[in-house]
């Protein structure tokens, strides 16, 4: 497995290595030991699965605050999706700052966003399917969301130019600053 940090503490892209044939490849894109030996220890309790229809659904920026803050690990099974890690921690020296990767089920490469850090993605292709780890089960009272167009984070997401598929709940999404006060991890 390839580990690649991108930037922002904790946020890495994993691409495993894939074995391939005349009849097509296999690839091992989780295994405890593996992961645990690459100092990777996350607890995974619950497995998501999203589908897409369209190319430009973007989904997020989302997160859950403390007792209920995840460590999540997004991996796409077809298409492809421009996937971002905002930086919420409110200690932290890169607050605020983003990180971006493309996922692909061709690549199989996966990125792993710990606690502290708001996740969203924007599909590139239709049909387009994500499955993620997370390391505490969903509870409404902690889901939180950050509004993807905030200008203070800048981030640089590749919009078709209708704009994007949004969720009710995505488009009226505060701004960071509004939700400051509210952010724990502990």
């Amino acid at each position: 497995m390839e580990l690649r940090p991108l930037g922002l503490d904790g946020v890495i892209e994993i691409t495993p290595k894939k074995f391939g044939d005349a009849r097509g490849y296999f690839a091992e894109t989780y295994a405890r030991t593996s992961f645990n030996a690459a100092g990777i220890g996350q607890d995974w309790v619950q497995d998501n699965q999203s589908y897409s229809r369209e190319t430009g659904v973007l989904r997020g920026l989302h997160f859950q605050v403390a007792p209920f803050a995840q460590d999540k690990l997004i991996r796409v099974l077809r298409g492809s999706i421009f996937d971002v890690a905002v930086d919420i921690r409110k200690a932290s020296r890169t607050f605020g700052r983003w990180v971006s990767c493309t996922l692909s089920a061709t690549a199989l490469n996966q990125l792993l966003v710990p606690k502290g850090f708001a996740h969203g993605f924007l599909t590139l292709e239709p049909e387009t399917e994500v499955l993620y780890k997370v390391s505490a089960t969903y509870s409404a009272a902690c889901d939180r969301s950050i509004f993807y167009g905030d200008p203070a984070l800048g981030i640089e997401w590749p919009l078709p130019t209708s704009g994007p598929i949004l969720s009710d709940k995505d488009r009226k999404a505060p701004k960071l600053a509004d939700l400051i006060a509210d952010i724990s991890f502990d």
